[in-house]
C-alpha cells in the first residue's frame, strides 16, 4: 500500500499539466476569428462609402442579379380633384393632368447617385444593358414628363380625378466595393452581401413619342364616403392611394389608353 501512493500522485500531476497546456491553445483559437473581423468593411459602411464616393474606394459598382420589366410604380393622383357632390347628373370636366418619372434607387432614404460618381456611372451602364429596341428606359436621374388636358365625365354625386402608375424596369442586385487599401488582407466587400437582391434600381420606361409609359385611369369616388372625405381633406398633398380596380365598392376606375393621350 505504501508503494502505490507515489504512483497515484504522479498520475494526478500529469492530468493537471495537460489541462494547463491546452488552455492557451483554446484562448488563441477564440481570438483568431475576432481579429479577422476587426477591420472588415460592414455592409452599412460599404453603402455609406459608395454613396459618398469615398476617397478610400478604388471602385464601387452595382451588380445586377435579376430584373423585371413592366413593373408598376406607386399609385399617384396626377390631376386636381373635381367635385360633383349632391348632383343627380353626370358632369363633363376638363382635367389638367401632369406627372413625371425619373430613375430611382432603393438603397437608403434620400439616396442619389450623381452621374459623375463611381456608383452613378455603374447605374448608368447597367441601364444601358437593359435599354432595348422593345423597351426604352431612362438610365440617368433626369426627369421625363407627361402633361395634357382632356375632358371626361364625373359621375353623379361623386368626385373625379386622374390616377397614374409608371411602368418601370426593376433591376435588383448588390453593391461591390473595391478599396484602395487592404483591410485584413481583403480589398473587395459587398452590400448587403454577394449575390443579394435587396438593392433595387427602377428605370422608367419611355414610349416612342418620348413620354413615360404606364397605366393612366380616371377615378370616380362617391361623395360622403370615407374614401372621398379622405381625399378632400388631404387637399393636394401626397397620400397612399389604392391601385387600379382596388378602391372598393365606392370607387370606379376607368383606364385611359395612352394612345388617346395628346402627343407632346
Amino acid at each position: 500500500m505504501t508503494a502505490a501512493t507515489p504512483r497515484t500522485r504522479r498520475h494526478r500531476s500529469r492530468k493537471k499539466r495537460i489541462t494547463l497546456a491546452l488552455a492557451p491553445v483554446a484562448a488563441l483559437a477564440v481570438a483568431v476569428p475576432l481579429m479577422n473581423q476587426a477591420g472588415a468593411a460592414t455592409p452599412s459602411e460599404v453603402t455609406a462609402d459608395c454613396a459618398a464616393d469615398s476617397e478610400r474606394l478604388e471602385n464601387c459598382e452595382f451588380v445586377d442579379v435579376q430584373f423585371k420589366a413592366n413593373s408598376l410604380g406607386p399609385n399617384q393622383r396626377v390631376s386636381p380633384v373635381t367635385q360633383n357632390c349632391g348632383s343627380t347628373t353626370a358632369a363633363t370636366n376638363t382635367f389638367s393632368v401632369s406627372t413625371s418619372v425619373t430613375r430611382t434607387i432603393q438603397l437608403e432614404d434620400g439616396f442619389t447617385a450623381d452621374a459623375g460618381t463611381k456608383l452613378g456611372n455603374s447605374f448608368f451602364e447597367i441601364g444601358l444593358k437593359f435599354n432595348t429596341s422593345e423597351i426604352n428606359i431612362t438610365r440617368d436621374d433626369k426627369t421625363t414628363g407627361l402633361a395634357f388636358s382632356r375632358s371626361d365625365t364625373v359621375q353623379p354625386d361623386s368626385i373625379g380625378f386622374f390616377m397614374w402608375s409608371a411602368k418601370r424596369t426593376d433591376v435588383s442586385g448588390f453593391l461591390r466595393a473595391t478599396y484602395k487599401e487592404e483591410q485584413n488582407g481583403q480589398k473587395v466587400f459587398f452590400a448587403p452581401s454577394e449575390g443579394g437582391t435587396t438593392v433595387h434600381v427602377f428605370y422608367p420606361q419611355i414610349l416612342k413619342n418620348g413620354t413615360p409609359d404606364g397605366r393612366l385611369w380616371l377615378r370616380n369616388v362617391k361623395c360622403g364616403t370615407p374614401e372621398a372625405n379622405g381625399i378632400l381633406n388631404s387637399g393636394n398633398s401626397l397620400r397612399t392611394e389604392a391601385g387600379f380596380g382596388e378602391g372598393g365598392d365606392n370607387v370606379t376606375d376607368l383606364e385611359i389608353p395612352l394612345s388617346e393621350v395628346p402627343a407632346p
